[in-house]
């Protein structure tokens, strides 16, 4: 009886000690975990993309990889385009043909030799090699793709030497410099969170306490969770995130917007009897 007192005694005061170590970290970061008015959020980027090919080809090159930095215009993706660019040199060589038909149907008209007909299709001919030609050079435009913006590498999806088809993803990337955090926040929220509301954001991976303020909120509630999305900035530029950090946000003014009081309505836990009915019963 006595080892069980004593073990029991041991297992609890292990329990405090625990108990008061995880207090003492939540204190320090300045958000407690049991705090009620914390909220979850994640770090999002404000750019990101996912790069698809828009020809059949083969991939020529990729210089970037996982994880690598990159600048706006660089070189992200180059196809092997002999193919296309012997199709634009076919193209042009038909406009140029159809351009000279078309001078010398003009020429032939005015000496009667042939008649309007022939010229307005020579014409229209000309117009459809235009096309053509255009057609060409925006195949061979996307033989290379360039960075949209500056940023990282998230995910290569091919490799150089395989071939891809229209609409293949090829790689994943984001912008890491400029982030955004998007909060759940609950549907009541709403009666004080503005535009411009400062918050605290603790990030977990970091372990870091961060100053934000809300930048956008959601257009719609969701009518099962009663919850709304809201999304906010960093004040200054975080150093160490990365997209996909998660953490928790401690607004610092909740003051409520408008009339405070509280409705008068209070909703009747017995129907009331209606006039026809107390009448009915007094007859």
């Amino acid at each position: 009886m006595i080892r069980i007192c004593l073990g029991l005694l041991g297992f609890f005061c292990m329990s405090v000690l625990l108990t008061s170590g995880e207090m003492s970290v939540a204190k320090s970061s300045g958000i407690q975990s049991s705090d009620l008015n914390a909220v979850r959020g994640v770090v999002k980027p404000l750019e990101e993309a996912v790069i698809s090919s828009e020809l059949q080809a083969r991939v020529k090159r990729m210089p970037f990889r996982d994880g690598q930095w990159f600048k706006k215009g660089n070189l992200l993706v180059e196809f092997d385009c002999e193919k296309y660019w012997a199709e634009l040199a076919a193209s042009k060589a038909e406009l140029e043909a159809r351009e000279k038909t078309a001078v010398n149907n003009q020429e032939l008209a005015s000496l009667n030799g042939i008649g309007t007909l022939e010229v307005e299709i020579s014409e229209i001919q000309v117009k459809q090699a235009k096309a053509a030609v255009r057609s060409a050079n925006i195949a061979v435009r996307h033989c290379k793709i360039t960075a949209p913006f500056s940023g990282r590498v998230v995910k290569t999806l091919v490799h150089p030497h395989e071939s891809v088809n229209p609409y293949d993803e090829l790689m994943s990337v984001l912008n890491d410099k400029t982030f955004e955090i998007e909060l759940i926040l609950p549907s009541t929220s709403l009666r004080w969170v503005t535009k411009e509301s400062v918050f605290k954001f603790f990030i977990d991976e970091t372990q870091g306490l961060y100053l934000a303020e809300v930048l956008e909120i959601g257009a719609r509630v969701d009518p099962v969770s009663q919850t709304i999305r809201v999304f906010g900035k960093f004040k200054e530029e975080p150093e160490h995130v990365l997209a996909g950090m998660s953490g928790s946000a401690r607004f610092l003014d909740q003051k409520v917007r408008g009339n405070s009081k509280k409705p008068s309505f209070r909703p009747s836990t017995t129907p009331e009897t209606s006039t026809t009915t107390s009448t009915a019963n007094l007859k």
